[in-house]
């Protein structure tokens, strides 16, 4: 398993960082049995809703991006090195891993043409395929953020 950590200071710095890593996965042959998963972890304000955006971005995603709270799941069309589909989740307000069963989450790790990206992973790790890309996010000041990421 690699390990990146790496250390940001500012919010621009975090979507940049974004930017680069799904211009990465889009460059990879990423070998997988269904939808790329990316679990983003880290308290509050830590900086993962600020990644998602750099990370839709790099997608080539033009929509703005939003945390999608109160509707837990957001969808997107692209069209880039074998994928089509963004799909963005936040569990924040989830209680389990069995919530997830009415977005049709069986469905969406199944398309191989999905990059899954689940912000408050840890609620609803038990539902995260194998292989999936783990983003932990740490709180130092108000700009400073150092992020991990495990693949």
């Amino acid at each position: 398993m690699a390990v990146l950590k790496i250390t940001t200071y500012s919010a621009k710095e975090t979507q940049k960082v974004a930017r680069l890593l799904a211009r990465e996965i889009l460059r990879s042959d990423i070998q997988r049995d269904g939808a790329l998963a990316i679990a983003l972890e880290g308290d509050l304000g830590g900086g993962k809703t600020t990644f998602s955006q750099g990370f839709a971005k790099g997608l080539g995603i033009r929509e703005k991006i939003l945390s999608p709270t109160f509707v837990i799941m957001k969808s997107f069309r692209f069209h880039a090195s074998g994928f089509r589909k963004f799909v963005h989740i936040d569990a924040y307000r989830l209680s389990g891993a069995n919530e997830l069963r009415p977005l049709g989450w069986k469905d969406i790790l199944q398309d191989k043409n999905a990059i899954v990206l689940v912000e408050w992973a840890d609620r609803v790790r038990r539902a995260l395929p194998k292989g999936y890309v783990r983003i932990q996010f740490e709180f130092v000041d108000k700009k400073t953020r150092k992020i991990k990421i495990n693949s």
